[in-house]
């Protein structure tokens, strides 16, 4: 667990580990993780249930009580269940985004994979793409790279890659504004 520890901290972070343990005692973390991701996206959809995640002015009885029909109609049970309860028992709902995004972090760390968000001047060709996953994957010393690829042509050439709490802006944007800056010193 040593390396979990490096990977979540805080009271978030220790509920996602304790989570993460008992989904793994009972092979179920990549449902859990789906699970996670499905109430998540529940959650980006709905200002109310948002609201109820977030606002201290609902007692634990209530939210557990809103939570368990929100749970039942989106078809989540068991493990992940019992946990999204315990945390509202817990009064604790609003950290559940830390919660659901350090969850993410032990799963991916426990599967091998590494997370890159990678902004490009236009869409890479299949080929390009299958590159650049191999090479961030070896730079992350990961089996392979999630990556989250974004088009803006603002950029105008090159691109810009976060891969973790690494950033590397290769963007032909920063690099014209960067030599305007030298100019002007200059001049």
């Amino acid at each position: 667990m040593a390396k979990e520890e490096t990977i979540v901290t805080g009271m978030a972070g220790r509920y996602a580990s304790a989570l993460f343990a008992l989904a793994q005692e009972q092979s179920a973390t990549d449902q859990v993780a789906a699970e996670l991701t499905r109430f998540s996206g529940l959650m980006a959809e709905s200002a109310d249930l948002t609201n109820l995640v977030r606002s201290p002015v609902f007692t634990a009885e209530e939210q557990v009580k809103a939570l368990g029909a929100v749970l039942d109609k989106a078809g989540i049970s068991g493990l992940t269940a019992k946990f999204l309860k315990l945390v509202a028992t817990k009064r604790r709902l609003f950290a559940l985004p830390t919660m659901i995004a350090d969850f993410g972090k032990l799963h991916d760390a426990a599967r091998g994979v590494s997370r890159a968000e990678v902004t490009v001047a236009e869409a890479l060709s299949p080929a390009n793409l299958d590159q650049l996953r191999k090479a961030l994957a070896e730079v992350a010393g990961s089996s392979s790279v999630d990556v989250n690829l974004k088009v803006d042509p603002s950029i105008i050439g090159g691109l810009i890659v976060k891969l973790g709490s690494r950033m590397v802006d290769g963007s032909l944007k920063t690099k014209l504004n960067s030599i305007r800056t030298r100019m002007k010193e200059v001049g």
